[in-house]
């Protein structure tokens, strides 16, 4: 049961991660708009971090059956420590970082693009060659 909720937890992510990639590189102004929004209220911020530690979560549970499990495993340890961190943070502080932070990183929205398709395939082809393994 544990194993099942983390694989979906898991290509969830991985679609998240491509279609991410799909609207920066198609539609750049709505994944900017999207971008924006992070941290834009208290309920999206603690949102946000609910959904990193049970992404971080599943990916630490599921790692054994994924190819590169260790990367896998450490990467899920890193989303759920920093969310932790993130939680000890008042939200406007989180609000703050996000707002100058985002219109930077955004005027590289291509990038962002390559970096989530990439990161996406990798989570579907570890999930996909894991379980061929």
């Amino acid at each position: 049961m544990i194993e099942a909720l983390s694989l979906s937890v898991v290509i969830l992510t991985g679609l998240y991660f491509c279609a991410l990639a799909a609207a920066s590189l198609i539609v750049p102004a709505a994944a900017n708009r999207f971008l924006r929004g992070f941290a834009s209220s208290p309920r999206v911020h603690y949102t946000e971090l609910l959904i990193r530690i049970l992404v971080g979560w599943s990916l630490v549970m599921y790692a054994p059956q994924m190819i590169a499990s260790v990367a896998f495993r450490l990467f899920g340890w890193v989303l759920m420590i920093t969310s932790a961190c993130l939680f000890l943070v008042p939200w406007r502080w989180h609000q703050r970082f996000a707002q100058q932070v985002v219109p930077w990183a955004t005027r590289y929205i291509t990038l962002i693009g390559l970096f989530s398709l990439m990161l996406g395939g990798l989570i579907m082809a570890a999930i996909v060659r894991g379980s061929a393994a």
